[in-house]
């Protein structure tokens, strides 16, 4: 039976061994995939174990600097979130794809701030890259380079979407949001890559604001899909997206 996982800090709140033995179901394979709650210096033995590895929080970057070989996309992006053959890959760059194009937003010519500057941050920045969105500033707490901006610095401006990649909401810490309703109401979009909750407060504040909105879930599985592509060597239906995202929303 071959042998899958998801590398991380702290993984308790994750769904992907749902996702994961459902594709396995789908794709009519015995396989297991298993939440390895490690700490940095031990990320590289568990290459050697398992047929394909995911790597989560706060380790895509990490990662990136310990694999003798990625491909363009990661290389590009700067992480990894999936290894195959101890090659590096990124397939957070079309979770978030698949997420904006099934909920129907375009980011071309678009303004967009991106709240964080972690692993996925940096897969988001480049698809609003490759797809010409007009203006793309990161927002940080600590860091100060040419496109990062300060969080005080978001009070005095505007956009057309706003982006939270940062675990601020994230399960069990529900009831906070990386920004308040007087920031979101100068957006017109509001994404949010956090699935547990599947409506954080951000999104809560977002819709009552009546911004258009979506969570993480999406990404979360067009991520895994193209990963399981990867593993398998194969290509799985775009239904089989619908079908999980229906499972887990409920």
């Amino acid at each position: 039976m071959k042998k899958y996982g998801l590398l991380g800090e702290k993984l308790s709140h994750s769904k992907s061994p749902e996702i994961h033995n459902d594709i396995f179901k789908y794709l009519k394979i015995e396989a297991s995939y298993d939440l390895i709650e490690t700490k940095k210096e031990n990320l590289m033995k568990y290459l050697k174990e398992y047929d394909g590895l995911n790597v989560t929080i706060p380790y895509k970057t990490e990662m990136f600097k310990h694999l003798k070989k990625v491909d363009k996309v990661a290389k590009n992006i700067g992480a990894v979130n999936t290894i195959y053959k101890e090659v590096g890959y990124n397939t957070d760059y079309y979770g978030f794809k698949k997420m904006l194009e099934i909920n129907n937003i375009n980011v071309e010519n678009k303004t967009v701030y991106i709240l964080g500057t972690g692993g996925a941050s940096k897969a988001v920045f480049k698809y609003l890259k490759d797809n010409n969105a007009k203006l793309i500033n990161f927002v940080s707490r600590t860091i100060k380079e040419e496109n990062i901006i300060s969080y005080e610095e978001l009070n005095k401006v505007s956009g057309d979407i706003i982006i939270n990649t940062t675990p601020v909401g994230m399960y069990p810490n529900i009831d906070k949001s990386p920004v308040g309703s007087e920031i979101l109401k100068k957006f017109k979009v509001a994404i949010d890559l956090i699935y547990n909750p599947f409506e954080t407060k951000f999104i809560s504040i977002s819709k009552k604001l009546n911004l258009k909105t979506t969570n993480g879930l999406y990404m979360l599985i067009g991520q895994a899909i193209k990963a399981e592509e990867i593993w398998q060597e194969c290509k799985i239906d775009n239904e089989e997206v619908e079908k999980i995202y229906e499972k887990m929303k409920n």
